[in-house]
C-alpha cells in the first residue's frame, strides 16, 4: 500500500513534500531517536509506551526538543485516522537541531515486515556478533553497527544477530529483544546493556500472570546448552523462538516456551 501523507511537526502533508536538509550537521551524523508502532485492524499498539520511550532516548542523548508526550501521541493518531490505515507500522523520527526549537519531528507509515507464519513453529538460526551499544537505552538514529551485524546476519541465512558485549555477554539482537528459559524461569540480560523494548515489557507481563518467574544474569554463549529454549521479542516478531544460535540448537520448542507464546498472542 502507498502511503499519501505524513507528519511533520504536527501539520500533515503529502508525502511528495517529505524533504531532509542535506547541510544539516545533525541529520549527516545521525543525531536522532525513532520508534516503530505496529497499528493492525486500526488500532494503535501501545502508542503510550512508544511516546514515552522515544522521550527517554531523547533525553539520554540530551536531543532537546519542545514536543510532549501527548502532541506526539496526538500527531500519530492524527496520520493514521488521516490514511485510514487499517494495517501498517508508523515510524517515528525525532531528529535534533542546534536549539530546541529547530528539532524535527517526522511520522510516517510503512507497509509492515511480517515473519513468515512457519517460523513460530520451526524456530529461527540466530549467529552471533561482537558489539556493544554505547547508549544501550536510547533508540538512536545511529544505527551503523547493528545494520552491518544485522546484514551479516542475513548472509549467513540467521534471522538476526545475537550481540555480544565486551565482557563476552549476549545481550539483544540487533532489532529484538533477547531471552532465555528454563522451566518456569525466564532469564534476561541486565537490563543495565539493553533497550527495553515495548513488546518485551508486555511479554514479561503477560508472563508473570502466567505463572513465570523473571530473573536478569548475564548469559555467555556456553551458557545456552543449560536453558531449554531461547526467544526473541519485538513489534512485529512478538515472541519468535530461536531453535539454533552458532553452532548451539535446541531439538525443537518446548511446551513451556509455548504456553509463553500463547499467553502473549
Amino acid at each position: 500500500m502507498a502511503f499519501t501523507h505524513f507528519s511533520h511537526n504536527g501539520a500533515i502533508l503529502p508525502i511528495d513534500q517529505a524533504v531532509i536538509p542535506l547541510s544539516s550537521v545533525e541529520y549527516s551524523y545521525g543525531f536522532g531517536v525513532y520508534e516503530t508502532i505496529r497499528v493492525s485492524k486500526g488500532k494503535i499498539h501501545f502508542l503510550e509506551e512508544h511516546c514515552q520511550r522515544l522521550m527517554e532516548s531523547a533525553r539520554i542523548l540530551t536531543l532537546q526538543h519542545i514536543f510532549t508526550n501527548e502532541f506526539v501521541a496526538d500527531s500519530v493518531k492524527e496520520l493514521v485516522k488521516k490514511l485510514a490505515a487499517e494495517t501498517c507500522n508508523i515510524k517515528l523520527l525525532l531528529v535534533g537541531g542546534p536549539t530546541k526549537e529547530s528539532a524535527n519531528l517526522y511520522i510516517m507509515a510503512l507497509n509492515p515486515l511480517f515473519p513468515d507464519r512457519k517460523l513460530y513453529k520451526t524456530g529461527v538460526h540466530c549467529i552471533t556478533v561482537e558489539y556493544q551499544r554505547d547508549y544501550p537505552h536510547a533508540k538512536s538514529l545511529n544505527m551503523l553497527p547493528s545494520y552491518l551485524a544485522y546484514r551479516q546476519a542475513k548472509s549467513a541465512g540467521a534471522y538476526d544477530a545475537l550481540l555480544i558485549n565486551r565482557q563476552g555477554n549476549i545481550t539483544e539482537g540487533t532489532r529484538t529483544n533477547f531471552l532465555a528459559l528454563k522451566d518456569k524461569t525466564i532469564v534476561s540480560p541486565p537490563t543495565a546493556d539493553i533497550l527495553l523494548g515495548v513488546a518485551r515489557g508486555k511479554v514479561l507481563q503477560a508472563a508473570k500472570t502466567s505463572g513465570f518467574k523473571i530473573i536478569e544474569q548475564d548469559i555467555k554463549p556456553a551458557d545456552l546448552a543449560g536453558f531449554d529454549a531461547a526467544f526473541l521479542t519485538s513489534t512485529s516478531s512478538k515472541i519468535m523462538p530461536i531453535r539454533s544460535i552458532d553452532n548451539h540448537q535446541w531439538p525443537a520448542i518446548p511446551e513451556n516456551l509455548k504456553q509463553l507464546m500463547s499467553a502473549f498472542n
